[in-house]
């Protein structure tokens, strides 16, 4: 089938297929910004991935918003091991009935549902988030999810996630960290800055990756950056 239109005996591809050769391009550019290994023996190369407003569901609530038995179908796997996000997506709904479309959900299911926003996307749905760390809903705001079977409310649990770094105890013992500890990550880029206090999140099987959010990403100019240092 065509994804184009003929012009002067040129095909001409469509805007979705010019839209989908812009991201995979910058997917490949964004890929090839990992640092190299920062110590001899040291598995994991250093990875700053943005994190995009998403959320994670309950298989109970999962089943709510699109049908009983249903399942998350991978969309795209995440760098770290058995973690993708799904093709699954809903909207989300604030005060006031304001709302953001195509809100994607990140599986596996979880045994607690919550909403990640940036700022920018808490102040569109009128808002006000708490920053924490995944799975800390004191004093978080609740929403609505709208799905194709049905829609559930939150009564909290809508946070920026602060930003964090994954990584393995071989991670942890070269940066002389531990789990729950903080460390700084400064980013090289014509916006060059200085994240401070990111959590150390220390798991056996994670690799050595931060997150940082959309807000995050568009401040140091993530698109242009040419190398990443984690420092205490």
């Amino acid at each position: 089938m065509s994804s184009g239109t003929l012009k002067n005996n040129l095909m001409i591809p469509d805007r979705s297929r010019i839209e989908q050769l812009v991201r995979e391009a910058v997917v490949m550019q964004l890929g090839s910004l990992q640092t190299k290994a920062l110590a001899p023996g040291q598995t994991n190369p250093l990875l700053v991935n943005v994190s995009a407003r998403h959320a994670h569901v309950t298989q109970e609530d999962l089943e709510r918003l699109f049908g009983k038995g249903h399942k998350l179908r991978v969309f795209k796997s995440l760098y770290q091991d058995g973690f993708f996000a799904a093709e699954e997506t809903v909207t989300i709904i604030g005060p006031r009935h304001r709302m953001i479309t195509n809100l994607r959900i990140l599986g596996p299911c979880r045994d607690h549902s919550q909403v990640e926003l940036a700022f920018t996307d808490a102040v569109q749905l009128g808002l006000d988030i708490p920053v924490r760390k995944s799975g800390d809903h004191r004093d978080s705001p609740g929403c609505y999810l709208l799905g194709p079977a049905g829609m559930i409310h939150l009564s909290k649990g809508v946070i920026r996630h602060e930003r964090h770094v994954h990584m393995s105890p071989a991670d942890a013992g070269y940066y002389q960290v531990k789990d729950g500890d903080r460390l700084n990550l400064r980013v090289k880029s014509d916006c060059a800055v200085v994240f401070e206090n990111l959590l150390c999140r220390v798991a056996d099987a994670s690799k050595l990756e931060v997150h940082i959010d959309t807000d995050e990403g568009n401040a140091c100019n993530y698109a242009r950056a040419t190398g990443f240092e984690l420092f205490r």
